[in-house]
């Protein structure tokens, strides 16, 4: 085989060659089929190969695929800042667009940190966030991030913005239940802002189901709005990382909207663009402009291809696609329904532990005891050879962490398409049945 020179996930491995995709599937260079139950990495909200994209990006292309920020705008990023802005809830008006879901949390946070100095207030510069959580790969992204593993070999050059636990009822930290339990791990938020100080902090950000780092852990139902409140109390601003719960993923615009809370700033990505062109954004309020616009009138972010017109034009298609065909509104049922299915295999498969999500956002949990909920060693790299098997079977799942540790626990995400249809969703669950087969007769041979 002739030698490549691009850097992998994981160098020495062989990748199939991906030759097009349709609709729910991806088809390789051999010929294989592949049902993309993950959407690439929960990315590929409306399928692959949609004309009304394709056509999107050859007209704007057309025309101009990029000018700078500084120098211009475009019809394509006005019509998408205005689009999100009428699909936004409250008063989420203002978008600032980048390249990727890492840059849109940096972004937010900058916006944050700029809010309160061009108020006048210059302490407050840190933004809190929770455990078992992932909010980016650069640096800042990173230092928002409570995933332990992809913390490691960085340490040193990240900021300690991670400071309470999760709402992780499966795994609760006080062997507690909700509502009963009086959301203590909500709660630990107000101690947390006690011991900093309120002074000193200027937003806390979090992911409304908590996705890479948990696989789909969402919260109980008034979680949020404890949280929106302390953070009101102390004055603080709340961002919702809705990287990849965003877009219509849960079954709503923003998944904030399930438990009725509106978060000062947003991030959005992944489903925002489709996986049609590399595209997020950090969506602010009127609330946190306005000292902006009547300051320095400036965002002190950027990016070389922030808000260039070919992705935004993209975007743009991909949104008024789900609105035309109304998709978002049948997320709710398509979740219902593929939840249902994957229930009835916990009596068939003793290493199930727990099934949990939003919409068509729903989470694994494998252990090695489901009565003491005991995760199988690290070294038997559980995630990995589930992943595995299943692409193996022509079915793509997104490994995710598990575990209060963030360190010992496994999980995968199944996160198909928006738009796939009931029998697809029956072919999923077989395909997921046999690698559950399949990961049975190994575990016991």
């Amino acid at each position: 085989m002739e030698k490549s020179f691009l850097i992998k996930p994981v160098l020495d491995e062989t990748y199939p060659v991906i030759e097009y995709g349709k609709g729910i599937f991806l088809f390789d260079k051999e010929g294989k089929k592949y049902l993309d139950a993950a959407s690439g990495a929960v990315t590929a909200n409306i399928g692959h190969g949609v004309n009304e994209i394709i056509e999107a990006m050859q007209e704007q292309a057309k025309k101009v695929s990029f000018v700078y920020r500084s120098q211009f705008t475009s019809d394509a990023a006005e019509k998408l800042a205005k689009k999100i802005a009428e699909w936004t809830p409250g008063d989420l008006n203002w978008s600032f667009f980048v390249n990727s879901g890492s840059e849109a949390t940096e972004t937010a946070m900058k916006m944050a940190i700029q809010y309160w100095q061009e108020k006048g207030i210059k302490t407050k510069i840190k933004v809190l966030s929770r455990w078992v959580s992932y909010h980016g790969i650069t640096l800042g992204a990173l230092s928002l991030s409570g995933h332990t593993s992809r913390r490691a070999r960085f340490v040193p050059l990240l900021e300690d913005f991670p400071v309470i636990n999760p709402p992780y009822c499966y795994r609760c930290p006080y062997n507690l239940e909700a509502p009963s339990c009086g959301y203590l791990c909500a709660h630990e938020l107000e101690t947390a802002i006690k011991r900093i100080g309120a002074d000193q902090i200027a937003a806390f950000m979090a992911e409304p189901v908590i996705g890479a780092a948990g696989g789909a852990i969402a919260p109980p139902k008034d979680y949020f709005k404890i949280i929106k409140k302390i953070c009101e109390d102390h004055d603080i601003l709340f961002i919702a990382d809705e990287v990849m719960t965003g877009s219509g993923r849960t079954g709503t615009m923003l998944a904030c909207e399930h438990w009725g809370v509106i978060p000062d700033i947003v991030a959005l990505g992944k489903g925002m663009g489709a996986g049609y062109a590399p595209i997020a954004a950090a969506v602010a309020s009127e609330k946190v402009m306005e000292p902006i616009l009547s300051g320095s009138k400036s965002v002190m972010s950027g990016h070389t291809f922030s808000a260039n017109p070919q992705s935004c034009a993209v975007s743009l298609a991909v949104l008024e696609y789900l609105e035309k065909n109304k998709i978002i509104n049948k997320v709710e049922g398509r979740g219902n329904y593929l939840k249902y299915q994957l229930e009835k295999l916990k009596d068939q498969f003793s290493f199930i532990g727990d099934f949990r999500g939003k919409g068509l956002l729903l989470g694994i949990e494998f252990v090695e005891d489901q009565s003491t909920k005991f995760p199988y060693p690290r070294n038997a790299l559980v995630t990995q050879k589930m992943v595995a098997l299943a692409k193996e079977k022509g079915l793509l799942v997104y490994p995710a962490g598990a575990g209060i540790d963030g360190i010992n626990g496994d999980s995968i995400i199944i996160s198909p398409p928006l738009t796939i249809t009931e029998r697809e969703i029956d072919l999923l669950v077989q395909l997921l049945t046999e690698t559950f087969e399949d990961f049975s007769n190994q575990i016991n041979a």
